[in-house]
């Protein structure tokens, strides 16, 4: 299976296999969300459009790979472990994506949280060109790899640190994103905000969970715009949490603020709870003093657009790594 064919093949699953228009993709989603409650039929269908629009087009795919001359034309019998996430619907797509693109060999350990869809993804590529059968498997350990590329907690990545790091690896530990505000942004780009903290119960590592505002700043709009969500608290992990994060706030006295079932506080710590996100003030004219360990993404004026960060291109890689590099010079 030569580039062309692997990119005609990832073609083909965006256009035929991840469309509503087929009835096993809809059956997939519905036993999903049965799966994990966290994925909203709303939210599988965000991540899906995001993973056809930016990555399973086929001009999109060729300049990307255009971009590596050293990928090999050829299956190169190279085996990548890969641990997926499971925080967001079909996450672990794009590692699944490099590998193959790559012409290695994938070891997939799926996340419990995200069985369903990503195997729907593996058994319609297997169907659509059968050369797969030997190019993915899936394992419960991975084990005999020559290189891995894993997804985790920061207490699962040391733990990755010690079974994978005398092999070439990617290990991504938690991160989460930021956004700073100026106080004159318009009621479209809160709303895009809103999106940006919101999307995926806020679960993802491109999810808003602080901002940083300048002294003295009108938290009204910013509030007004995330009530496009109180909906979440239907859901019921979603309101356990927020009960549970709202308590604390009472128990420790803490003033907050609610922007219909989501709190609002002044916290340091840019990683918020479910249900929760932190602010911090700065001085207008200062800089925020942020730690680039634990960011994604800054989003703002001086940042990525707002409403971008669950809109990744193909070749934004998570934590600035670039995958399809790592993996072309393998071997």
């Amino acid at each position: 299976m030569n580039i062309q064919a692997r990119i005609n093949a990832f073609f083909s699953l965006g256009a035929k296999y991840l469309t509503d228009l087929n009835p096993s993709f809809l059956d997939a989603k519905w036993k999903a969300n049965n799966q994990n409650a966290w994925f909203l039929p709303e939210f599988i269908d965000q991540s899906t459009k995001q993973i056809v629009e930016q990555f399973l087009q086929k001009d999109i795919l060729a300049a990307w790979t255009h971009l590596y001359p050293s990928i090999s034309n050829e299956n190169t019998n190279i085996k990548v472990g890969i641990v997926m996430a499971g925080n967001i619907p079909m996450v672990g797509f794009h590692d699944l994506l490099s590998v193959l693109i790559a012409g290695h060999t994938a070891i997939v350990k799926l996340s419990s949280k995200d069985t369903v869809l990503m195997q729907y993804v593996i058994d319609a590529l297997k169907e659509i060109n059968p050369e797969f059968e030997s190019l993915i498997i899936v394992q419960e350990q991975l084990k005999n790899c020559d290189a891995y590329i894993a997804t985790g907690s920061n207490n699962a990545g040391q733990f990755f640190d010690q079974y994978f790091g005398k092999y070439p690896n990617i290990i991504r530990k938690n991160k989460t994103s930021v956004a700073i505000l100026e106080g004159t942004e318009t009621k479209e780009e809160l709303d895009l905000l809103a999106d940006d903290m919101m999307l995926y119960f806020g679960m993802g590592c491109r999810n808003v969970t602080q901002v940083w505002v300048p002294t003295g700043y009108d938290f009204i709009p910013l509030i007004n715009a995330l009530k496009k969500y109180s909906y979440l608290a239907d859901q019921h992990k979603f309101k356990h949490n927020y009960d549970y994060q709202l308590a604390l706030l009472m128990m420790n006295r803490q003033f907050y603020m609610d922007a219909g079932g989501i709190l609002m506080s002044e916290n340091p710590s840019p990683f918020a709870a479910i249900s929760q996100i932190h602010y911090q003030f700065y001085e207008p004219g200062t800089t925020p003093n942020l730690n680039p360990i634990d960011i994604q993404c800054v989003v703002g004026k001086s940042g990525l657009p707002f409403g971008s960060l669950q809109k990744p291109s193909i070749s934004q890689y998570a934590d600035g790594v670039d995958t399809l590099a790592f993996l072309s010079t393998l071997g």
